[in-house]
């Protein structure tokens, strides 16, 4: 069954990406525009100056006329206009063949600036997919009921946490009940009415301001320091007990948070989760920094506190309410698994969901901008060098006299190495 065509397919939508990065201009170019705008004049001035000192000094016409256009062709700045563009181009399409899509130059850049790196927990450093491991009754209820009204309950909900309670009862065989009611409460939990009973479920800050007293306080902590997201059950402003879910680490969540270690870069992580549980897992992560019992509209100011802090983030996530902390961060990426939300808010798309794949765009980043400053240095180098021997310094001192035609196949060589340094990147490959 087709679902999009022509224009809305994913393929399309990565040839489009591809494209917009490689005509788009990086700071680091538009500063050797600046560059081209000053030299280009001074060059002009130093033929005519150089060209008019060997026709005052007695030097023929036909001289003097030969300084000036080889100084005008050796110092022409094709080099130092290709550095930055190629590199860019070379750079974008070599992160295109990994599945790392680069939406803009200016992001390609900015990536290697980074220090801090923030990701989301669920369905970013997690499956996304949780299952429900205990159910802890308060007494009144057995097991099965409590998952039964659980279960119920969570039916309308859209939460990863929700839709594991909901598979278990599935996987029981339990025949859930109708909802009479439903709201849900962002990054607290949910509200409904069953069968006339007024259901609470969710985390410890929902209980907190609803006045539930907390009676199975002890086995919510054991299993938050296990890992596990205890879910708190409530009836009639009574706890009715407490269902934890687990979700698991991605396979390569650990060795690409070693990476990003061994690049010098600080590894964060944002959840909702309580703190228990977020450093229990960061524990198994190897994470530096926790931002534990984040309400989703908080996500953005979180970010900004370490923005503040003067450190340069990216935000690493898959979900809507990850959207405006990608577009707070310095650079934004998106799993490709994720929301179309996410994707739009995103520099970055990893097409292959794959946490490998964060380190991989920061050292492309890397490489692409050491390649981008070789051939700027290069360029402006081997520009500097020619100017004086055009000039005729070396005739001065009894040395030959640079031809225009020495100087033309000299400037074709200086953008040839250029393009050639640039094409190097086509070698890049990825720690793994």
């Amino acid at each position: 069954r087709a679902t999009r065509v022509g224009k809305d397919t994913v393929l399309a939508q990565i040839i489009r990406l591809v494209e917009d990065a490689q005509g788009s201009k990086a700071p680091i170019a538009r500063m050797a525009d600046i560059i081209a705008g000053y030299f280009v004049p001074v060059v002009m001035a130093i033929a005519v100056i150089a060209g008019t000192a060997w026709y005052i000094s007695g030097m023929s016409a036909v001289f003097s006329l030969t300084v000036f256009i080889a100084v005008l062709v050796i110092a022409c700045p094709c080099a130092l206009g290709l550095a930055t563009p190629t590199a860019i181009m070379v750079g974008t399409g070599k992160g295109a063949e990994y599945g790392v899509l680069i939406k803009s130059g200016e992001a390609l850049e900015t990536a290697h600036k980074i220090k801090t790196i923030v990701f989301d927990k669920t369905g970013t450093l997690t499956e996304g997919k949780p299952v429900v491991t205990d159910v802890i009754t308060a007494g009144g209820l057995d097991e099965s009921e409590l998952l039964k009204l659980s279960a119920s309950a969570e039916k309308g909900s859209e939460h990863p946490l929700g839709e594991a309670i909901v598979n278990q009862a599935a996987e029981r065989k339990l025949e859930l009940f109708k909802v009479e009611s439903f709201q849900a409460i962002p990054g607290h939990g949910i509200e409904v009415i069953i069968e006339n009973k007024k259901m609470l479920l969710g985390n410890k800050k929902l209980m907190d301001d609803r006045k539930v007293e907390i009676t199975l306080q002890k086995e919510a902590d054991t299993l938050a320091e296990e890992g596990k997201t205890p879910m708190y059950v409530a009836i009639d402003g009574k706890l009715a007990g407490v269902v934890a879910v687990a979700d698991v680490m991605k396979p390569g969540s650990r060795r690409a948070i070693e990476i990003l270690h061994g690049m010098g870069i600080e590894v964060a992580m944002i959840t909702g989760d309580n703190r228990r549980t977020a450093e229990a897992i960061a524990g198994q992560a190897g994470i530096d920094r926790v931002l534990a019992e984040v309400l989703p509209q908080d996500k953005a100011n979180e970010v900004k506190k370490l923005q503040a802090e003067g450190k340069k983030v990216a935000m690493v996530g898959d979900g809507i309410n990850d959207a405006p902390a990608l577009a707070q961060a310095d650079i934004g990426i998106a799993i490709g698994s994720g929301t179309d939300v996410a994707m739009e808010s995103a520099d970055i798309v990893l097409m292959r969901s794959d946490l490998m794949d964060v380190p991989a765009a920061i050292q492309l980043s890397r490489r692409t901008i050491r390649n981008i400053r070789q051939n700027l240095f290069w360029a402006f180098a081997y520009n500097t060098a020619g100017i004086p021997v055009a000039a005729g310094v070396l005739y001065l001192f009894g040395g030959p006299l640079l031809n225009p035609m020495i100087a033309a196949g000299a400037m074709a060589f200086s953008s040839v190495s250029v393009l050639t340094n640039a094409l190097r990147l086509k070698r890049f490959k990825p720690l793994h």
